[in-house]
């Protein structure tokens, strides 16, 4: 499969004019389609509701497009949750899915009305403490343990995850809520991240599906929606399948109908909570040749940095780069493209077979619309760079500013020092 970018080098050439790189720039097209298709593909689940994660994308900008059609937000922290009140998500609407949580937080969620989605047993207590009580609905994270798999495929290992209750734990936690005044329920799990197949969901959902059906079963509860979470990954890479969001809606309504319905419980709403199947083919680093080395390998160095996407050197992950103009030039140079920084992961492809690049050539980095911008840090003090949204009629639309050093000192008690920088 060719990989295509959603912005030429003629509107490249414009942009820089204004806004120079790097830059994150996202498909307002690409994001509103993308959200029209999965509401379609859930649309037989008559309460179904996706929770973007906030953490994947944080831009009110951003959340405004997906809250156009029906979207909510899933949080994982108390800046989030302002975020999405600032928006005008409110009660229902948002999903509080934190982890290790700061009390104070869950005041926070309570205030704003959000569904709480406890990822511990012990987090009852803590709850209890800071609201007074507990929430007449309540989710709970839960955690098989071991390993998942999908055929003979291990897709990854629940059983090293920090994440969620075990199975005996889901059971007690559901019985002391519903004693402390819980009416109705919900149930949360992520067992895979970044799934590259139509399979993962449906498998997912006749898990939760099943433990649905003896939670309510052997405790009386009321279950009133079931969070599949995230994990519906994206092709990466060139070679690889994209998922077809249509089937995987259609595979998991058949196993709605198998395990749900028989059993009464045909009112259970599906919620989603998709961070990089939403955004990450829908936003790009754009970034441009600064330097050539010629030592022991090739290196281009660029503008950018991992500050400005950090995935290639904390996982390893492939990002695949066009360089702008030279889309069909024959990729016949091998290059190390890498950033500045004084780490020797700071490298954005390795060995990477790309047309022969010359400084001032824009290299457009793919699919960095989900945690890309977001995981961005300041190490060795590096600045964070502006965020861009390509309109539907092609303009563009600055939806967060660069960095300044005013921005870098700003929190410094000792900014006198700075003054003349600032």
């Amino acid at each position: 499969m060719e990989k295509k970018t959603f912005v030429t080098k003629a509107q490249l050439d414009e942009i820089v004019k204004t806004y120079p790189t790097p830059f994150h720039l996202y498909d307002e097209k690409g994001i509103r389609e993308n959200a029209k298709r999965l509401k379609e593909a859930f649309a037989w689940n008559k309460g179904y509701k996706e929770f973007f994660a906030v953490k994947a994308t944080p831009n009110p900008y951003i959340l405004q497009i997906l809250k156009d059609y029906g979207c909510g937000t899933d949080c994982s922290s108390a800046t989030e949750l302002m975020m999405s009140d600032a928006v005008g998500f409110s009660g229902h609407d948002i999903m509080f899915s934190s982890n290790d949580t700061p009390p104070e937080e869950f005041r926070l969620a309570n205030e704003l009305g959000a569904i709480i989605n406890l990822d511990d047993i012990t987090h009852i207590a803590c709850v209890e403490q800071m609201l007074g009580g507990i929430p007449k609905t309540i989710s709970c994270r839960y955690n098989p343990g071991g390993v998942f798999k999908i055929s003979n495929d291990i897709m990854d290992n629940p059983g090293d995850a920090k994440y969620g209750m075990t199975t005996e734990q889901i059971f007690e936690a559901y019985k002391i809520l519903k004693a402390k005044g819980a009416e109705e329920f919900g149930i949360h799990a992520f067992l895979a991240s970044n799934t590259v197949t139509n399979e993962y969901y449906p498998l997912l959902a006749k898990i939760l599906f099943e433990l649905a059906v003896r939670l309510r079963n052997e405790t009386g509860a009321h279950i009133k929606f079931i969070n599949l979470s995230g994990g519906i990954g994206i092709p990466y890479r060139p070679d690889q399948e994209p998922n077809d969001i249509m089937v995987i809606g259609e595979g998991v309504r058949r196993v709605y109908e198998e395990v749900l319905v028989p059993a009464g419980m045909d009112d259970v709403a599906i919620y989603t909570e998709l961070g990089r199947f939403m955004l990450a083919p829908y936003g790009c680093l754009v970034t441009k040749a600064i330097h050539e080395k010629h030592t022991h390998k090739e290196y281009i160095g660029v503008d950018a940095c991992a500050v400005n996407l950090m995935r290639p050197a904390m996982y390893g992950a492939y990002h695949h780069i066009t360089v702008a103009g030279k889309e069909h030039a024959a990729c016949a140079h091998k290059y190390d493209v890498v950033g500045s920084l004084c780490e020797n992961n700071d490298k954005f492809a390795i060995d990477r077979m790309l047309p022969e690049i010359e400084n001032g050539d824009y290299l457009i980095i793919h699919d960095t619309g989900a945690h890309g911008f977001s995981m961005g840090y300041n190490y060795n003090g590096k600045l964070k760079s502006a965020e861009l949204l390509l309109k539907e009629d092609g303009s563009v639309q600055m939806i967060r500013r660069a960095e300044t050093p005013k921005d870098y000192f700003a929190t410094l008690d000792c900014c006198d020092m700075m003054k003349k920088y600032l």
